[in-house]
């Protein structure tokens, strides 16, 4: 019997478990492991196993995944035996100087995220905006304006409903237009399907700390064009990660310079949340060690033991999975076994500190991190060498450093620190190397009920201890803490250390701790509190660089609520800025935007027929138009009123305050008419507007295409719910509790994630 919570059997059937056409699970969650364990386990036939080996080594990798010791990245527990077979959550694509390659790159990108993958690019070689082309003679319009062409495709793109794309976007910090990238998240309804980083050079750094200018180089000739102040740039692009989160930094040069396999190429990107720093059309395959499993009987130590027969184990799966792999393009397939990459990580780290009474803010910790993390690296070394000796080297292994070093790998990297979202919801687990994110929280099931969860070492020390009970349950899921809560012994206050209770100089010393020992990089969100200022983003930052790390993420709690749905920020932000607005007098419409989509609707006015058209795009309701039928009637006025109305919505001003002031106004000539059939009786033109209106605000774009005005109205209701999530920086799709990890969101109640 697996010993699965009913919280992880919800998230698998809700995204894992396989389903026939009609979107019935088929499978159970034994068999969705039974399923990967024998498609990964068949690959040894290949390399000559016999049938009873792969039997014996099919049963292995179940029970390691069964017992949730180890658990692979989701798309090879979603794809793995099935007609799909795309089994990689990290792709890196080339975004080349051309039209022509441009769009390939666009297609491309298309196709991995119908695949369940997720994309890197370096939009480094465009050239920058304002350059001459000079096969056109027209005017080039930047790195930009073509990522929002990328970030078009993935919104169109939903990937069969289980995974939802994601993209990370990284310029070099001597790009000509690097000034427009570092800001052009200032508008929250643009690039909502990226997450941004900073490629930072040793220079620039260098230039930082003794606060010189530095060269922006054109990509195309190679030449400086301009010179900026490092520390202004470096001042800004704390500014802009205080105020979202975002960008983030990739330490370039220093990842480069660790490559195992240089002489192929340079890395210019890293998958959507930063971990895994790829060649151009590299791919990876993630996988995690769950070290809450891995403690001694006595909780007083690590099963050494066990930890190394499970490394050796996941390697051994991950190698499969290179060949068992279904790629999406064929030049990704051949990059992919060049190097054969591997990206074995850790999850329950947070889990570990508590089962052996550390603090994770402790110096303890952080040796504890540097110790495990090392063991678990030479371990997956010696494994990556024993299939060498069967399977041979990495093709692309001569030239590379570990040729060097006389150390024949089968993989020329083995370690990688991923953030484990769903995964980790699945093992029972903290996620990947982060703290707790709370002792207890309120958790919504799917049938709209609130049950409490609680932390079950925490519920156990409590109930041993004497101090538990309903009230203090309560007390702690109000909180979001133990800290502060004289009932609580002091020694289980000191373990028990959630999210909000570490301070950021913590967050990065155990990322660095990881990224000592691990080849790739390592996903860890730095969370600020709501009070935090930039100054204490850029320690982070500079801490971080100095202590090795590959990048950083951050995260000032409140900076994005909301903004996974409410692209325009939380009300409180509209509200704060409608006001500071209106007092400077600087109160100004957004640009009518290219292309909208609206519905029209007919009603019966005093004037006549009515017809009120309500359009809108990405970032809610943008325009009204109204037409009047052969009755004649006032046209100039409901004119008048539909221009104000669309200058009122792009210009800030919610959909509700609008209906409220239109709603109810009553005209003498249309209370004289009755209306006929179906059509909409109305009181009055403004009235109508309010009304129709109404029936559209808040219905998604490319939700509504194709339904009929039953649907529409389904649809009204669902995004409601969703914004008045979104303002409790909630999630869209059951209500619970959104934490941020790696750039993205995740619900622990029901899997959802986002990032972006």
């Amino acid at each position: 019997m697996l010993d699965l919570s009913p919280n992880a059997i919800a998230v698998l059937e809700r995204r894992y478990l396989n389903r026939n056409e009609k979107g019935e699970i088929i499978e159970s969650v034994e068999g969705m492991f039974t399923r990967v364990a024998q498609a990964i386990a068949k690959i040894d036939q290949v390399y000559g196993a016999q049938d009873k080996e792969v039997a014996l080594l099919q049963e292995k990798f179940f029970q390691m995944m069964a017992n949730l010791d180890f658990i692979p990245n989701s798309p090879t527990l979603m794809n793995a035996g099935l007609p799909l077979g795309q089994l990689s959550a990290c792709f890196v694509l080339p975004v080349p100087d051309s039209m022509e390659g441009i769009f390939e790159s666009v297609k491309n990108t298309a196709l991995i995220h119908k695949s369940g993958g997720g994309t890197g690019f370096s939009f480094s070689r465009l050239r920058p905006k304002g350059s001459v082309v000079r096969s056109t003679g027209g005017v080039a319009s930047g790195p930009v304006s073509f990522m929002k062409v990328f970030n078009a495709a993935t919104e169109a793109v939903k990937q069969g409903g289980k995974r939802r794309g994601a993209n990370m976007g990284i310029l070099r910090v001597d790009h000509p237009d690097i000034l427009e990238f570092i800001k052009c998240k200032e508008d929250k309804t643009e690039l909502t399907n990226f997450n941004l980083s900073v490629g930072i050079t040793e220079d620039f750094m260098g230039a930082v700390e003794t606060g010189e200018r530095f060269n922006l180089i054109d990509p195309v000739t190679k030449k400086s064009v301009d010179a900026l102040d490092a520390r202004e740039v470096f001042r800004l692009i704390v500014d802009k990660a205080w105020e979202s989160g975002e960008p983030g930094i990739v330490f370039l040069d220093r990842i480069n310079e660790a490559s195992p396999v240089a002489h192929i190429g340079e890395i210019e990107s890293t998958n959507p949340c930063g971990e895994q720093p790829l060649l151009p059309y590299e791919s990876c395959n993630l996988g995690s060690i769950n070290l809450a499993r891995m403690v001694t009987r006595n909780k007083k130590g690590i099963d050494y033991d066990k930890l190394r027969e499970t490394v050796h184990l996941a390697v051994h799966f991950l190698d499969n999975v290179i060949d068992a792999n279904n790629y999406p393009l064929p030049e990704i397939e051949a990059r992919t076994k060049e190097s054969r990459k591997i990206g074995l990580g850790v999850m329950g780290f947070a889990d570990l500190l508590i089962l052996l009474g550390i603090p994770y803010n402790s110096e303890e910790a952080v040796r504890v991190a540097e110790k495990i993390m090392e063991f678990i690296d030479r371990e997956s070394k010696k494994a990556s060498q024993d299939l060498a000796k069967t399977r041979g080297t990495f093709p692309g292994y001569k030239g590379s450093s570990w040729e060097r070093k006389n150390m024949p790998l089968r993989n020329a990297t083995t370690t990688t620190i991923a953030p484990t979202g769903t995964i980790s919801m699945i093992a029972g687990c903290s996620s990947g190397i982060e703290p707790l994110f709370a002792v207890a929280y309120t958790k919504v099931c799917m049938d709209n009920d609130r049950l409490s969860e609680i932390h079950p070492v925490f519920a156990e020390l409590a109930k041993e201890g004497g101090f538990y009970s309903e009230r203090l349950l309560e007390q702690v899921i109000r909180q979001g803490s133990v800290q502060g809560i004289k009932e609580i012994p002091n020694d289980v206050r000191r373990i028990f250390v959630t999210t909000q209770d570490i301070t950021p100089y913590w967050h990065v010393r155990i990322q660095a701790a990881f990224q000592k020992f691990t080849d790739n990089g390592v996903s860890k969100t730095i969370n600020f509190p709501a009070d935090a200022q930039p100054k204490d983003i850029e320690e982070s930052f500079t801490l971080a660089y100095k202590l090795g790390c590959k990048g950083i993420t951050v995260y000032r709690d409140g900076s994005r609520e909301g903004q996974v749905l409410n692209a325009g920020g939380s009300e409180q932000e509209k509200s704060a800025k409608a006001k500071h607005s209106l007092a400077s007098g600087t109160i100004s419409p957004r640009k009518r935007p290219e292309i909208t989509q609206g519905m029209t609707e007919k009603a019966i006015a005093g004037c006549g027929n009515l017809y009120i058209t309500v359009n809108y795009d990405s970032s809610g309701i943008c325009e009204v138009f109204t037409n009047l039928g052969k009755g004649g009637g006032c046209p100039s006025q409901t004119e008048a009123t539909s221009r104000l109305v669309s200058l009122a919505l792009r210009s800030g001003i919610s959909a509700d305050s609008v209906i409220e002031q239109l709603k109810g106004i009553r005209c003498p000539s249309t209370l004289s008419k009755k209306s006929k059939g179906e059509n909409v009786r109305v009181l009055s033109c403004p009235d109508a507007i309010a009304r129709t209106l109404e029936k559209v605000m808040n219905i998604a774009v490319n939700e509504s295409n194709g339904h009929n005005l039953d649907e529409i109205a389904e649809e009204i209701e669902k995004m409601y719910i969703k914004k008045e999530r979104a303002k409790r920086n909630e999630c869209p799709e059951c209500g619970g509790k959104l934490e941020y990890e790696g750039g993205c969101v995740l619900c622990r109640s029901c899997g959802y994630s986002k990032c972006g």
